[in-house]
């Protein structure tokens, strides 16, 4: 590209960091994508030292989200021109060599989605390529090698084991293996050279601890060759630098972690690993380790920035208890009385930061102490720590620590006021004990340790504290927190008692004890008693809904600025759980409920910046359609219809996927009467290609379209809308990704819509279709699945104009006899392997109907009855039963850390669509197939019962009787 357009992008991307030109510069951006070259043009921008250095950062940020939309289509086949593909590659490692930091995490980043789908086979040379850069002392650019290796070999972590993953690892190993020990060795000398020198120390310690990650990358599904015949070497220089200290790397910050700790945690990772996976190559070696570790734990300060070095020492340690030879060594009271007395205590003692990340940030002491985002602090560390003790010596661990439990208790009692700390290091002891196995989202501890009494230590030191609010908040939070984990010890007398009180906490004005109130309601209310009745009677809950709702929402809305409201997801999803609960005791407050809802969401339409929180508050306003919608529709669709249309126009695309799902919940909780006219206008705009371009879009769009059908059947017909419907099916039909898609939506269509209207379109439809199970590339099982359902689909709809003769002959336009192949190794066999109960109800139909009616049956595929005959009976076996969808146990997503927000479709579950019966008519298939097909026996002058006994073998004869005999 030309200077004047690097220039003028690189003006766009400026634009882009403005909040006020923000929308403006993106779509500038995303038109002037679509030139040649444009993704060589942002690498030149970033390349140039003659930008700014924050457009540098936007153009290598803009790189990084443009590789992931447009590097490979759904298939993997690269959506560049070639030219274009290889100029990317040839100029991104040595880019990424030479740019700061910052910019390289940002490049580092797309070379790993680029990895995904191109390495190794399409991106062979690029190990030799790395290896060529690396040289024997320039640190600056051993390090940017060192980065872009780690940035795609780190891909490797979360793999399950496959042929093809190994080949792509050996293929690395075979190259980079010995180039990698010569630099280990070669930045070893280096250091030693460096001693006095603090910038060159710096820079060879920034290799060493990149050296650390690939170490990992490298051995993390299996031992390398060339590690294990040097192991010894390895382990050596490994222990060396776990020790090792210069004042010249000490941070003056006591916050902030500086390269060496951070070295160190890197090596204490790479232990972890081999004690975990490699233990017989790597035992003989541990114990220097363990030694020096245990030295370090009892020696290291209290400062911030040891943690993440105390807690990877405490799971490197945690890793070797879990093997019982090693675990021996602490098999006696003396050990374990020093294990916790000098690690396990000063670890999981209260610190002054974590006091004041209570009062000064208060969300985020929530997140690490209730989510596990505190993996790498030392409380959790040396909680984890003495579990393992505990699962190896249960009854020794638990009487030696009980001893210190009961010596806090009483320091607590001889002056409550100033000894409060004790009392939370006790509470947090006892639970690090009473616990075994994980807690779940869903139960808390299910699995207890036999040694302690729950009950007993929460009626003597934790209930008391739920009523006294003079208490430091820390032991209140405690307090709610402990009945919160333990929640299924509790008996339904307790909750009774300690339910009104989490009720009370929920008023406090502080911010960790609301929240933690709201988190144990929202939890208490999805517990359910062994007689499946809810531990909190939904009656109680729905008396307190209106002032619990009117409260929570308050708490949320404090703070105007949309941020702000989004911050705590915990009020949201305790909103959420009410609404689930007390089900149509919503509609007395529907219009509190509403108001509040709306207002929140044109607030935070302006900058979504909490997933999790519009995720419950979306999940929240679904309850309320779900359970107010079918008697008041009328209000929820007028109210609800202008914020999310606002968030439409404004192309809010983090909110669009869910405003998708909640407009089709309208339609489908009011199924009678006219489309009303908004959703008419509608139509026209979520048919634009630009919508369906996201994947987390199609799903729900699907979904809308497939409940705007049934009433709007007609005014899609005259606003000429068929073909477009018909366009967007076959973009997604075309995609082994989003094929279910178009299935769906094409039934929809057929099912809403006058064959008349359809009938110009059918030879097109069913060519898209052979055309797919034609190409071996492209056929997939599950295509051939759906294919099979339309089929039936089609077949079972006879009385609509449709049925199996219709689509014979729409087949024979396509090509003349073309079905008789299709029947008979796709539909027959495939049926057979449909799963859902739905599905199978169809084939019955579809195949009883065939057998009854069809006259290409009849006379042209004499063999084909017989068959046909033969796979019903098949499916008569099992005959399907669909039972009646329940709604009482809605399960919204709890570990929202597992649903992809933004990237892929999130489906609200609390309006997730209900499988419809496609023949309620028919509640006994068995009994409706012998009936039906006695009819078309006499319909038909006995002529059934003619080809049965012509076309049956005897087996086939018996069972069809059983059937025709009802």
């Amino acid at each position: 590209m030309a200077a004047a357009d690097l220039q003028a992008i690189a003006q766009l991307l400026q634009a882009s960091l403005d909040p006020a030109q923000n929308k403006q510069a993106e779509k500038a951006l995303q038109e002037s994508e679509k030139q040649p070259q444009f993704s060589v043009a942002l690498l030149h921008i970033v390349a140039s030292d003659s930008f700014p250095p924050n457009t540098r950062l936007a153009s290598a940020l803009f790189f990084k989200n443009f590789i992931r939309r447009n590097w490979t289509d759904e298939n993997g086949v690269h959506k560049l021109p070639e030219d274009e593909v290889t100029a990317i590659k040839k100029e991104l490692i040595g880019l990424m060599i030479s740019v700061p930091p910052s910019i390289q995490s940002q490049l580092g980043e797309a070379i790993s989605e680029i990895a995904d789908s191109d390495f190794w086979d399409r991106w062979d040379s690029l190990v030799d390529d790395l290896v060529s850069r690396l040289t024997p002392d320039n640190a600056v650019v051993n390090n940017g090698v060192l980065q872009v290796a780690h940035s795609i070999f780190k891909r490797w972590r979360p793999l399950f084991r496959s042929d093809e993953l190994f080949t792509e690892i050996n293929h690395v190993l075979s190259k980079f293996s010995t180039p990698f020990l010569t630099l280990l060795e070669r930045t070893d000398a280096m250091i030693g050279q460096s001693q006095n020198n603090k910038e060159a120390l710096s820079q060879y310690f920034q290799t060493m601890n990149l050296m650390m990650k690939l170490f990992y990358d490298l051995s993390c599904q299996d031992l390398p060759p060339a590690f294990e015949d040097n192991l010894a070497a390895i382990t050596t220089l490994l222990h060396k630098y776990l020790v090792y200290d210069n004042p010249l790397l000490h941070t003056d910050d006591e916050a902030e972690s500086g390269i060496l700790e951070y070295v160190k945690a890197g090596i204490f990772e790479v232990l972890v690993l081999y004690v975990q996976k490699y233990e017989d190559a790597f035992g003989a070696h541990l114990g220097q380790f363990v030694n020096s570790s245990w030295e370090f734990l009892t020696k290291v300060g209290p400062e911030t920035k040891y943690d993440i070095l105390v807690s990877k020492a405490l799971q490197f340690l945690t890793s070797v208890t879990h093997i019982r030879q090693h675990a021996e060594a602490f098999n006696n009271d003396q050990t374990l009385g020093q294990v916790v007395e000098k690690v396990i205590l000063p670890n999981l003692s209260l610190r002054e930061s974590d006091v004041e990340l209570f009062e000064d940030e208060p969300i985020e002491f929530i997140r690490r102490d209730l989510e596990g985002s505190d993996s790498d602090t030392r409380r959790r560390a040396a909680t984890d720590f003495l579990r393992q003790l505990m699962e190896q010596f249960e009854q020794l661990v638990s009487s030696v620590v009980t001893k210190y439990i009961d010596h806090y208790l009483q320091d607590y009692a001889s002056n409550p006021a100033q000894n409060w700390k004790s009392k939370d290091t006790a509470v947090y002891l006892f639970s690090s004990i009473a616990a075994k196995g994980s807690t779940t989202t869903a139960h808390g501890v299910r699995d207890v340790n036999t040694h302690v009494n729950i009950l007993d230590f929460f009626q003597q030191n934790i209930a008391s504290d739920l009523t006294n609010d003079s208490l430091n908040p820390i032991l209140i939070v405690d307090a709610i927190k402990f009945t919160y984990v333990f929640r299924s010890q509790l008996t339904p007398q307790l909750w009774s008692a300690a339910f009104p009180l989490l009720v009370k906490h929920l008023g406090s004005s502080n911010y960790v004890i609301y929240t933690y109130a709201s988190i144990a309601v929202e939890r208490v209310l999805t517990m359910h008693g062994d007689d499946r009745t809810p531990v909190i009677p939904t009656e109680t809950v729905t008396g307190l809904s209106k002032d619990l709702l009117q409260h929570l929402f308050s708490l949320m809305t404090r703070d105007k600025a949309p941020e702000k409201i989004q911050e705590n997801e915990y009020l949201m999803k305790c909103v959420m759980r009410v609404l689930l609960v007390i089900k149509d005791g919503v509609l007395p407050i529907t219009d509190m409920v509403l108001k509040s809802f709306i207002s929140i969401t044109m607030v935070i339409r302006h900058n979504p910046s909490n997933p999790k929180f519009y995720y419950f508050h979306f999940e929240a306003i679904g309850a309320l359609i779900r359970y107010a919608g079918p008697s008041r529709a009328e209000l929820l669709e007028k109210s609800l219809y202008e914020p999310f249309s606002n968030i439409l126009e404004a192309d809010v695309a983090e909110f669009t996927p869910y405003v998708f799902q909640l407009f089709a919940a309208l339609l489908e909780a009011n199924p009678s009467g006219s489309l009303p006219e908004f959703y008419e206008r509608l139509i026209q705009p979520i048919l634009h290609p630009v919508l369906w371009e996201s994947k987390g879009n199609r799903p729900a769009l699907v979904r809308l379209l497939s409940s705007i059908m049934p009433r709007g059947a007609e005014v899609v017909v005259k606003n000429g809308q068929i073909e477009p419907i018909l366009g967007v099916f076959q973009k997604l039909a075309s995609s082994k990704i989003s094929e279910n898609q178009g299935f769906d939506l094409l039934e929809a269509l057929i099912q809403a819509v006058p064959v008349s209207a359809l009938q110009p379109y059918f030879v097109s439809i069913l060519q898209i279709m052979l055309t797919r199970l034609s190409d071996p590339k492209m056929k997939t099982e599950n295509f051939s699945l759906r294919f099979a359902r339309f089929f039936h689909f089609v077949s079972a709809r006879d009385e609509q104009g449709l049925g199996c003769d219709f689509f014979i002959k729409t087949t024979d336009q396509i090509q003349n006899d073309v079905f008789r192949p299709i029947y008979t190794s796709i539909i027959l066999p495939d049926t057979q392997k449909l799963t859902r109960p739905s599905d199978r109800k169809i084939a019955v139909v579809s195949f009883t109907k065939i057998l009854a009616d069809s006259e290409a049956f009849i006379e042209r595929y004499k063999k084909g009855w017989a068959l046909t005959c033969q796979a019903l009976l098949k499916l008569l076996i099992n005959p399907p039963q669909l039972t009646t969808a329940q709604h009482d146990d809605i399960l919204v997503n709890d570990d929202t850390d597992d649903v992809g927000f933004g990237v892929t479709f999130t489906q609200l579950q609390s309006i997730k669509p209900v499988v419809k019966d496609p023949f309620p008519q028919i509640p006994d298939v068995k009994v409706w197939v012998g009936q039906y097909l006695r009819e078309a026996d006499s319909r038909h002058s006995g002529k059934i019962t003619n080809y049965v006994q012509e076309r049956l073998s005897d087996e086939a004869k018996s069972a069809l009787q059983l059937v025709l005999q009802g």
